[in-house]
């Protein structure tokens, strides 16, 4: 109850700050969320202490991984230099042996290369931190997230999320990498819930075999869906690569 207390405490007293920094409605609307999730807060099952539940995080400094293991967001050192995979196709032809084609992201110029490992060759993975936030909201090229255990708000350009920024929901738990104490990529939730606003009639008969339509979801993507999902209907979808799952 003590750390209760104290954690509505801290959040009364931003809430004033909160109010006189944001002039728009919808802020104001998050400086009474905050003080909503300070009341709901409680601690997990066994925390004696604050320090008993840190940030989410892991780390690893220099370890070895394959590149069979290579998936995107990892952070690897190659020729002295530090990359972040933003593409990672597997692919193996004919006889040879299997290989995965990257595409990285000089973390230090922004620069892109393409690159093709085997897949049991051995790669250096780099120190990468991960912290957990809940988003709130987007203005222009922006976007703010909290902290979820100290209410601490932090601005970070939308570009870290690539194109999974058309998944962003309010509330939405999202992961910051970072590298060498700065963000250096975003990530949402793997799955993510969607409602459907326009979909192709389902024409039935016409093959033997069922033909994916396309949809236009709530965020403004189009994705390929069943021909039985109408518009209306929620679904699940893959934000790694846009594809249906299931019904929700």
């Amino acid at each position: 109850m003590q750390i209760l207390r104290r954690k509505l405490l801290e959040a009364s007293r931003r809430l004033p700050l909160f109010y006189a920094a944001a002039a728009a409605p919808r802020r104001r609307a998050h400086a009474v969320a905050t003080l909503a999730a300070a009341a709901r807060w409680a601690p997990p099952a066994g925390a004696g202490s604050l320090a008993a539940a840190p940030w989410a995080a892991t780390q690893r400094r220099g370890a070895k991984m394959l590149g069979s293991d290579v998936k995107l967001g990892n952070v690897i050192q190659r020729r002295g230099r530090i990359y972040q995979v933003i593409k990672a196709q597997h692919s193996h032809q004919g006889r040879g042996g299997a290989t995965i084609q990257v595409e990285l992201r000089d973390v230090d110029t922004g620069n892109k290369i393409t690159e093709r490992f085997r897949t049991d060759e051995a790669l250096e993975r780099v120190f990468v931190e991960e912290k957990s936030f809940t988003y709130l909201y987007q203005e222009g090229d922006t976007v703010m997230l909290m902290e979820p255990e100290t209410f601490e708000q932090i601005e970070v350009s939308k570009d870290l999320f690539g194109k999974a920024a058309a998944y962003l929901k309010d509330e939405m738990k999202v992961n910051l990498q970072y590298f060498d104490g700065r963000p250096m990529s975003a990530t949402v939730p793997p799955r993510v819930t969607c409602t459907v606003v326009e979909a192709q009639p389902n024409t039935k008969g016409l093959t033997a075999q069922p033909q994916y339509k396309r949809v236009v979801l709530d965020n403004g993507l189009t994705v390929l869906a069943p021909p039985f999902i109408e518009a209306g209907e929620k679904i699940v979808i893959s934000t790694a690569d846009d594809s249906y799952m299931t019904r929700a």
